[in-house]
């Protein structure tokens, strides 16, 4: 065995004892006459000691040539270490060495693996493997296994089955681009790489799985953000002979237990919002409800009078930023100039501060006096001390703006703190969304989503207005999981995929298999699918999830480490009767 004992497993309890330890070393110290070593591996980090009077000559030599990262075996006994460190689950011992191999030496590594490291993004995605070594990542990555394994017990201990589907499928239309793999058995033809399991797990329900989940890689060619991969990974779930509710109550369980046993935190039953209220009072469906701002729209105190920028918008709306009334011109302009930059896109901003005598003070005293800005705090729950922020224009693109000034100011005054959780399910989402670009109807969510029953009426008069039996899990202002009831009903499905623009033949070329699956019994079902990477990085209490993959890309989508995707010889392409016709 090349060891006995890990690096963070010896104490106190086996002092006298002799071990055999194997590892990297972090760092040495050499004063002459006694060297120490810290030695390390996944599970911490032990101090060796090689004294000039107690340690074999040949043994003392070797351990002054060890460089950082070195790979080591050492053989000695546990002794009790004179200057403790308290801050290491080892410190209260140290080995004595006897006996001392190399079994890998290392070269100067481009940056200090050290908690605190030397080394930038790129340099350590570059060398992964070595970043890798790092406690922050190496315990990012061991708490992504912990969370994985907890959801694993959740829902096999309520009888769902663990089944894996295929990667190599056909493409079809999900929203985002596909990966595509060409065939080579199969001359002009190519597979696509899943965006999910979608039609794979309703066929389970059709084959009488009755209780499915994987956790499965999912590929979409898409733009790139610090939240967002090209490969990404689902808790994919599917249920058979349920109803919204059901599903709502087994997740929402799901959710509690990885709180509870992840992070020792209760959490009542979840609150639910519809789509229609989210959008109206956060601006958007993900809305994070750790702290209040809720949007007060002020048309009918704001409008009508001499001010024009108001007057010609199709909406007024503000928040109240508490505690801010405080804040100088120095401050308030810089919340403009946040708001004009090209990614918010606001064209300005106006401010009231309601001061502590009750009085308020505006950026557009000129037009409204203090009754006026009296209904204005009204309207959006604003207090003595706070700062009224207000955006106006575009009744979509002002919601959306206002969302994300409620975001920042929110993250300024340390609102969103990252060991408080405030999940929530948001329900009741349109089921269609018209694009006017190709001008016809898109799946909100996909084609397979099952309107509310009691909007079916309108699904030829008024398809804008069904409501689709979708629901979205929300944790922190991040969608955590979504899902929905799936159509069952061949006819059903057909008439889907006409308002959505398919003809019978595309339909039937596209997803001929699920409709012909659906002819031969298909019971009701649903399911939902939780992006585990996010999960795991919330529950971690960070805001990006690159460190909770052990290999992630960067935001082109690239592989710097093992320099991928990259170009394929002539010898290549010919035998996959590929031809690239690139701009020169």
């Amino acid at each position: 065995m090349y060891r006995s004992h890990n690096c963070g497993q010896l104490n106190a309890t086996h002092i006298n004892k002799k071990v055999t330890l194997a590892g990297w070393v972090q760092k040495s110290r050499d004063k002459g006459f006694m060297i120490w070593v810290d030695l390390r591996d996944r599970y911490g980090i032990t101090q060796l000691i090689f004294d000039e009077q107690r340690t074999d000559k040949a043994v003392f030599e070797k351990a002054k040539s060890l460089g950082r990262e070195f790979v080591i075996q050492v053989k000695g006994t546990v002794i009790e270490r004179e200057s403790k460190n308290p801050n290491m689950t080892t410190g209260d011992i140290e080995i004595l060495v006897s006996e001392l191999t190399l079994l890998n030496a290392s070269i100067l590594p481009p940056f200090t693996i050290e908690d605190e490291t030397d080394g930038g993004e790129d340099i350590r995605m570059k060398y992964r493997y070595l970043d890798i070594r790092r406690n922050p990542v190496k315990n990012s990555l061991l708490f992504r296994h912990k969370v994985a394994m907890e959801v694993r017990k959740y829902l096999s201990d309520l009888d769902f089955c663990e089944v894996e589907t295929p990667y190599l499928i056909k493409s079809t239309p999900e929203g985002a681009r596909d990966f595509v793999v060409p065939s080579r058995m199969n001359e002009g033809q190519f597979y696509a790489l899943p965006q999910s399991p979608q039609t794979f797990k309703q066929l389970l329900m059709v084959g009488g799985m009755d209780k499915y989940f994987q956790i499965v890689k999912c590929f979409r060619d898409e733009d790139l953000r610090a939240d967002r991969q090209p490969e990404f990974t689902q808790i994919d779930c599917e249920m058979a002979f349920v109803e919204q509710e059901d599903i709502l109550n087994v997740f929402e369980g799901l959710t509690r237990h990885l709180l509870k046993e992840i992070k020792g935190i209760d959490v009542a039953e979840f609150p639910r919002m519809t789509y229609d209220y989210a959008m109206k009072t956060y601006g958007n469906d993900k809305p994070d409800i750790r702290f209040d701002m809720k949007f007060g729209e002020l048309n009918a105190v704001a409008q009508h009078k001499d001010f024009p920028v108001f007057n010609s918008a199709e909406l007024v709306v503000g928040i109240a930023a508490p505690g801010c009334a405080s804040y100088t011109r120095k401050e308030i302009d810089a919340l403009i100039d946040w708001v004009k930059r090209p990614q918010v896109g606001a064209s300005g901003m106006v401010y009231v501060k309601c001061e502590e005598d009750g009085t308020f003070k505006s950026s557009v005293d000129k037009f409204y006096d203090q009754d006026d800005l009296k209904k204005w705090a009204e309207a959006t729950n604003a207090k003595a001390g706070d700062l009224i922020l207000v955006l106006s224009g575009n009744a979509n693109k002002t919601r959306t703006q206002l969302s994300a000034l409620r975001m920042e100011v929110a993250t300024r005054l340390g609102l969103r703190k990252p060991d408080e959780f405030a999940p929530l399910w948001v329900v009741d989402f349109p089921l269609l969304e018209w694009d006017e670009e190709s001008e016809r109807y898109h799946a909100m969510h996909h084609p397979f989503t099952s309107p509310k029953p009691e909007d079916m009426k309108l699904i030829e008069t008024e398809p804008g207005k069904v409501r689709a039996n979708a629901y979205d899990m929300v944790l922190n202002g991040n969608e955590i999981g979504g899902g929905s009831i799936r159509i069952h009903d061949k006819e059903l499905q057909s008439r889907m995929f006409s308002l959505l623009g398919f003809t019978p033949e595309q339909a039937q070329d596209q997803f001929g298999f699920l409709m012909n699956a659906f002819q031969f019994g298909a019971p009701p079902h649903g399911g939902l699918a939780f992006g585990l990477d996010r999960l795991v990085a919330i529950l971690g209490g960070q805001e990006t999830i690159r460190d909770f993959i052990a290999f992630p890309k960067n935001n082109s989508g690239r592989d710097v480490m093992i320099d991928a995707p990259s170009a394929i010889d002539e010898a290549q392409l010919k035998e996959l009767y590929i031809k690239l016709d690139l701009p020169q």
